[in-house]
């Protein structure tokens, strides 16, 4: 093969705990009578607080064939690659195997908003039945945290938006006060900016994207100055599709498939994630072949490996968040000329970059989609 897939998972394969029929018959088409991918296919994913081998096994035990962890990228995967991050002692946000997942990041000395809670108890003020009842003496033996690090959506978001606030407001020394907030703050890294995503719901859920708004529009109004960060991972980040260019090419050697992967078709029911993010990194691959910049990554991170891929093809899925529009609703709502933008602040709103290569009902018909443009039966 000389392409490969980078398939999404809620919407795509599964809704909620629930498979979708469709991606069933897509992977008979996928997987050889061996049980190996016939091509190589990466799962991406915006989904952060599960652990990467976790989503193998479960994927493996779904899907009825072997799939690897290296074959998985979580939101925060690319994260990998920071190592100018991984010494510092970061306060990380999210659910799940939290510090497990940081750890493997290669983040080795963090706290959780749970253990700093817990030092400083009178932070976390919104719930009463949590408040302390006495004032407890101050800490000042708590070593200062230097960076924050967003791996997904915290459980109690009152509890972490407050004290990821007193991180950054106390330069890294929340039980003291500072007159004025340092400005640049602590370096923030995020993963995963989906404002929605689809489960077993009629309607979309929110998603770390959500979190992310708050928190930015928190540092805004307090501060007057904007949240910035030092990395923002997971789809539609060109990094995200960076790293999984590389573990196609990776997939490919192990194999023993000779000739360079050219083509990628990335599957996905988010136009905003999935749609947005391929056309974005398509985008790159032209501008790269056109001025040599093929060897630096996003972010100038240094490429594990040279680029063969010559294209991103985007492939829109109408199983999740996508609803083709009634052709009886064509009027915009209320007027309004263009849908709201769902994106990310710092992704800049560009239709072009909104529109699938193509739109399919599902899975299965991307897969056959591929394979015929592709020459193989």
């Amino acid at each position: 093969p000389t392409f490969g897939f980078l398939l999404d998972i809620d919407g795509v394969l599964v809704r909620g705990h629930r498979v979708i029929p469709a991606a069933l018959e897509a992977f008979r088409r996928l997987v050889n009578s061996q049980g190996q991918v016939r091509v190589p296919v990466v799962f991406v994913t915006n989904a952060g607080n599960i652990l990467q081998h976790g989503k193998a096994q479960e994927l493996s035990s779904l899907f009825g064939f072997k799939v690897d962890p290296d074959q998985v990228i979580l939101s925060h995967s690319p994260l990998k690659l920071f190592s100018q991050f991984h010494g510092k002692r970061m306060l990380v946000s999210g659910q799940g195997p939290l510090v497990e997942n940081a750890r493997a990041l290669g983040f080795w000395n963090v706290v959780t908003v749970d253990e700093l809670r817990m030092a400083f108890p009178v932070l976390d003020m919104v719930d009463l039945e949590r408040r302390p009842k006495t004032t407890p003496l101050l800490r000042n033996d708590f070593p200062a945290i230097e960076g924050v690090l967003l791996l997904g959506e915290p459980v109690r978001w009152e509890t972490s938006l407050q004290l990821i606030m007193d991180v950054l407001l106390s330069n890294g020394n929340p039980g003291t006060g500072l007159a004025t907030a340092p400005y640049p703050h602590l370096p923030v890294l995020a993963s995963n900016m989906d404002l929605l995503w689809m489960a077993e719901a009629k309607m979309p859920r929110f998603g770390h994207g959500t979190f992310l708004l708050c928190l930015e529009t928190i540092y805004q109004k307090v501060t007057g100055q904007e949240l910035r960060y030092e990395g923002l991972t997971g789809k539609p980040s060109i990094l995200t599709y960076q790293y999984a260019e590389d573990l196609i090419g990776q997939q490919a050697e192990r194999r023993g498939w000779a000739a360079p992967i050219q083509k990628l078709y990335a599957v996905g029911d988010n136009p905003m994630s999935d749609v947005y993010g391929a056309n974005l990194f398509h985008q790159y691959l032209q501008m790269a072949k056109h001025e040599g910049t093929g060897e630096l990554g996003a972010c100038g991170l240094k490429k594990q490996r040279p680029s063969a891929t010559q294209s991103c093809a985007s492939i829109l899925v109408c199983t999740g968040v996508y609803h083709p529009k009634d052709p009886e609703t064509v009027e915009p709502a209320q007027g309004r000329e263009e849908p709201p933008f769902h994106g990310h602040r710092d992704f800049s709103f560009s239709p072009g970059l909104m529109e699938p290569s193509h739109i399919v009902n599902d899975v299965d018909e991307a897969v056959q989609l591929v394979f015929r443009k592709e020459g193989w039966a």
